[in-house]
């Protein structure tokens, strides 16, 4: 955790300097404050407890900077909880620079990127770390120091990156919640003697090709996904140097969204991973505003039972809510099925709603079900949730 508040630090004085150096002529406040309570339905493995609260803010400045087609965005994120230290924390999730030109767009700073498609996991979607203690679908990102260059031609898009400088995953803490058996050590372990100095690159080619999207990308660096090591009482987090070739696709076809991830990607162990379904809309049934989205998914991993996260060989189907009202009240619920394992399988639900332009209320849930103990969230057995959120934005 100090090493996180250092750079942090460190982070937030390179971006205040930065911000006072600019000539700003225009000044733009947003964000949000997002007050959160946890109720799990048991007692943890290790009797942590069944409740936990905390508070979140995330303000985000930005500045128009002149006529030159330039602006700096800065956002930092940080999180009060009542429970785990380890997710009492801070961030800078932006801190970036922008600026463009004839066909040509560069973004140095501290930033974020996202890459793909398909609903119940991204494997294309390398560049950012994940902030794992933040939530369970891995869409909330720690900030990454990068150098972003877009070029947006007729023939395709094409970005270019280099990122000097590695994230390490967030982890609960001894006292948190959805956490292995054994905790997970704050002394991370690298292959590269530069540690999380290495110099990683990344690139990626996109082009719509009428109904649809292709994306193929590459990227070579630490692998954002790290292996574990017994290290004493602790698992120490192994981060190993990896290259990854990735493509992403969607088509449209009528009511029909089509997607497809795959990679390969050579790291401590080479694999393979797809993940393809569709999503297949009803839009107004049964003479209502509503649409109803029907989603289904398979998951593959050629790593089988050894893979370092889950579906390996598995099904998501989901069912996707837009009521299509003036407070744009949406619902997503599904599940994800071992096909290896008929006893393990996780579901979920997130639902959201405005109350005023101000305000906004959220609920999630997730249970789990495993009675499997090789696998890889046996240790989340007891840690079935339910989240009220209710957020403001500014």
């Amino acid at each position: 955790m100090n090493k996180g508040i250092e750079l942090v630090t460190k982070l937030f004085s390179t971006a205040v300097l930065s911000v006072a150096a600019l000539q700003c002529h225009a000044v733009e406040i947003a964000g949000n404050v997002s007050l959160d309570h946890r109720q799990y339905f048991s007692e943890g493995l290790q009797e942590q407890g069944k409740g936990q609260s905390s508070i979140a803010l995330e303000p985000e400045f930005y500045w128009d900077i002149g006529d030159e087609g330039s602006s700096f965005t800065f956002t930092p994120f940080y999180r009060l909880d009542s429970l785990d230290d380890e997710r009492t924390h801070g961030d800078i999730r932006e801190a970036l620079y922008l600026t463009y030109w004839d066909d040509y767009e560069l973004r140095v700073g501290v930033g974020s990127l996202f890459w793909g498609v398909t609903e119940s996991t991204n494997l294309v979607d390398v560049v950012n770390q994940v902030d794992a203690i933040e939530g369970l679908n891995n869409e909330d990102k720690l900030g990454q120091p990068m150098l972003h260059l877009t070029s947006l031609k007729d023939w395709g898009t094409l970005d270019l990156l280099v990122l000097p400088y590695f994230r390490e995953r967030t982890f609960a803490g001894v006292d948190g919640r959805l956490r292995p058996t054994i905790p997970v050590s704050q002394q991370a372990v690298y292959e590269s003697s530069r540690e999380e100095k290495h110099v990683d690159y990344a690139v990626r080619y996109s082009q719509m090709y009428g109904d649809w999207d292709l994306g193929l990308s590459y990227f070579s660096g630490t692998n954002r996904e790290p292996y574990y090591q017994l290290s004493g009482t602790t698992l120490s987090p192994y981060y190993a140097q990896m290259s990854q070739v990735g493509l992403d696709l969607q088509g449209i076809i009528g009511d029909w969204l089509l997607k497809l991830e795959s990679i390969y990607r050579d790291s401590f162990d080479n694999h393979t991973g797809v993940v393809t379904g569709f999503e297949y809309t009803w839009v107004g049934p049964f003479e209502s505003f509503w649409d109803v989205g029907f989603i289904a998914e398979y998951l593959y991993d050629s790593r089988g039972n050894n893979a370092q996260h889950i579906g390996q060989n598995d099904i998501f189907a989901g069912l996707r809510f837009a009521l299509n009202d003036e407070d744009g009240t949406e619902v997503l619920t599904g599940i994800t099925q071992d096909l290896d394992n008929s006893d393990v399988y996780s579901a979920k639900l997130e639902a959201s709603s405005r109350i005023t332009n101000q305000f906004k209320w959220r609920v999630d849930a997730w249970l789990f079900e495993n009675e499997t103990p090789d696998d890889l969230l046996y240790f989340a057995r007891k840690d079935d949730f339910i989240e009220f959120s209710l957020e403001y934005y500014f």
